[in-house]
Parts: C-alpha cells; sequence; structure tokens
C-alpha cells in the first residue's frame, strides 16, 4: 500500500471523511500556493468540520421532517403583501426561541403559513436546534401509538425538552378529553421555557370550539397566548394563483 493509501486508509478508521472527501484537492492547492503547513492543516480541519457540520443539520431536518427547499430564502414575500417580511426576517433571528416566545400563524388555506413555519424551523436545525413537527391531528395519533407500545412517556419528553416544537394545523378537529390532557401537559411544560409555533385556518377566538372542557381550554391558551407573535395572513391562496398562470398560458 502507497504511502498515500495508507494516509486515506488511517482517515477513515478515524472517521475523517470530512477531510477524505477534499484531500485530493487541497494537496494541490498546497503545492500550487505553496502553503504554510499550518495552512494546510487548517484547510484539512475546517472540511471536517463542515462536512460534520452538514451531517448534524441533515440529521436534525429528517428528525423533524423537514424539506431542504422550504426555506425563508425560497418564500415568495411579493406575493402576498399582508406578510410582513421584515417580521418574518426578524422572528427568523431566532430570537423568539431565546426569549421562549410562540408564534402564531393563522390565515385560511394556501396562504404559506405551513411554508413560513417549517422555514423557521429550518433555520433553527442550522443553528444545531432541536426541532419536532407535527399537525394537530398526527401529533395525538403519534401519542396513541407510542402508548400502544409503551413508550408515551419518553415520547412526551422529547416533546418538552426539543428546542422547537411546531404544531400545524392547530385546532383543526374536536379532541377527545385525553387528548386535551396530554396537550396541556405539553404546553405547560414548555411554558415560559420553550417556544412554540402554531398554525392555524381558524380564528383564535373560535380555538375553544375544540376543546372537550373549557376549563382545560382557557389553561391551554392562556398559556400558548402569554407571549405569543400573532401573525394574521389574508389573501388568496398561493397553489390557487399557480394553477390559474398555468391555465392562462
Amino acid at each position: 500500500m502507497s504511502n498515500y493509501a495508507q494516509i486515506k486508509q488511517n482517515m477513515r478508521n478515524l472517521k475523517l471523511t470530512g477531510i477524505i472527501e477534499l484531500l485530493e484537492l487541497r494537496i494541490k492547492q498546497a503545492e500550487e500556493s505553496q502553503l504554510a503547513y499550518s495552512e494546510f492543516i487548517s484547510l484539512l480541519l475546517n472540511d471536517e468540520l463542515e462536512v460534520r457540520r452538514n451531517r448534524k443539520i441533515e440529521r436534525l431536518m429528517t428528525r423533524a421532517k423537514l424539506k431542504s427547499n422550504q426555506t425563508i430564502e425560497s418564500f415568495d414575500f411579493k406575493a402576498n403583501h399582508s406578510i410582513n417580511a421584515l417580521q418574518i426576517r426578524e422572528l427568523a433571528t431566532l430570537r423568539f426561541i431565546e426569549k421562549s416566545e410562540n408564534i402564531f400563524l393563522i390565515g385560511s388555506t394556501g396562504v404559506g403559513k405551513t411554508h413560513l413555519a417549517k422555514a423557521l424551523a429550518h433555520n433553527a436545525c442550522r443553528k444545531n436546534l432541536n426541532v419536532l413537527f407535527y399537525t394537530f391531528a398526527g401529533l395525538f395519533s403519534e401519542i396513541t401509538r407510542m402508548e400502544l407500545l409503551g413508550k408515551a412517556n419518553n415520547f412526551l419528553k422529547g416533546l418538552y425538552k426539543c428546542d422547537l416544537l411546531v404544531i400545524d394545523d392547530f385546532a383543526f378537529k374536536k379532541i377527545s378529553p385525553q387528548s386535551a390532557e396530554y396537550l396541556y401537559s405539553i404546553v405547560d411544560e414548555r411554558y415560559q421555557s420553550k417556544s412554540i409555533i402554531f398554525t392555524s385556518n381558524r380564528a383564535i377566538e373560535d380555538w375553544m370550539e375544540v376543546f372537550p372542557d373549557q376549563i382545560i381550554a382557557s389553561a391551554i391558551l392562556d398559556r400558548i397566548a402569554h407571549n405569543a407573535h400573532q401573525i394574521i395572513i389574508t389573501g388568496e391562496s398561493f397553489r390557487r394563483q399557480h394553477n390559474l398562470k398555468k391555465q392562462n398560458r
């Protein structure tokens, strides 16, 4: 085995795959630019760190069930003038997570609520924060599934502790007393310590209707609204606009 091959094998053994990917390029660069040894080593280490960082972000996004194309950068703010782009970009700095604040994104179907929620969650993953994303109905279905597996407590702990929880289509339909109790425990555990993003097609004043008990409903809504950014989005569905454009071509 040549010296170069042995070096690459040793790097594989040490799991320095980021360095291996760019090793030949960096050697050529070092020769052409006559880099100092310290500069060459610095480049290799930066390559490794960058690859590891990207892989961690990919793992965080996979866990959160996010797509790489749903970002703030890919959102078309010009398509809906009811959305305050400056406000969204300020939220994208993630200071709301540092302050343990919540966000309500409210509007009719197709106006961009879920895209914006996922874009903010995407930014959180880029900052190496743990994110979980569930639809309102899907959250309770997953809790039920975990109950059957005897894993409900561990699952709930994950919901309590993740840096950002996103609940899409909040108050989509009426929930059972058991689901209301689970939701209260999640909201209460995260109250003033962790952030939640809610998207909903319903106006806030209609949220009470989905709960079986007005007392627990008040307790939940009081906690989530205490320090929330409320963003009302009006206008036509992006999907409807897109379909109309296609038909008119």
